[in-house]
């Protein structure tokens, strides 16, 4: 069986993972292009409205290396970016239709995302490998994934995010 010198990135492939996320309990979910161990991560992300991101920050060992770096290929996708207090420091939309499609966030610093349509699709890329101990620093003040408080935030955040008009 001969491998395909490329794979795709397309409407069909964005249509499989949304249907997926849409019955998945986090109502969202990854397609890695990368393995685990590949020095860069690349992956689509897709998010369903109502999914809850908490806010969090990556922190690695070399400076300049805990980037991430997101792209919006289908949908809206509400960026959020805190101090250390939690306190929200700037609101951000991104959309696939612009005028802000992507942004790249800087290493520590605490972020959340907010799917404002559904089968919002991203496509991120960071440095890896993936290192589960340390991928992420979360916000202490923030409720854990998969409470009634997460879904309570998720929704103000979706709320604040649908009522500003910030580009």
């Amino acid at each position: 069986m001969t491998t395909s010198p490329f794979r795709r990135i397309d409407q069909k492939l964005f249509a499989q993972v949304a249907a997926e996320a849409r019955q998945h309990p986090r109502l969202r979910l990854n397609h890695n292009f990368h393995r685990e161990q590949d020095p860069v991560q690349r992956f689509l992300n897709v998010l369903q409205t109502g999914t809850y991101v908490r806010p969090h920050r990556h922190r690695r060992n070399d400076s300049g290396t805990g980037f991430e770096c997101f792209l919006v290929l289908q949908g809206a996708i509400g960026l959020l970016l805190f101090n250390t207090e939690g306190e929200i420091q700037q609101q951000l939309h991104l959309n696939a239709n612009g005028p802000t499609h992507g942004v790249e966030v800087a290493e520590d610093q605490f972020h959340t995302l907010v799917a404002l349509e559904t089968d919002s699709v991203i496509f991120e890329l960071r440095q890896g490998p993936y290192q589960p101990t340390q991928d992420k620093d979360f916000l202490c003040r923030f409720p854990q994934e998969g409470t009634e408080e997460a879904a309570a935030q998720e929704a103000h955040w979706r709320d604040l995010l649908s009522g500003s008009t910030l580009a």
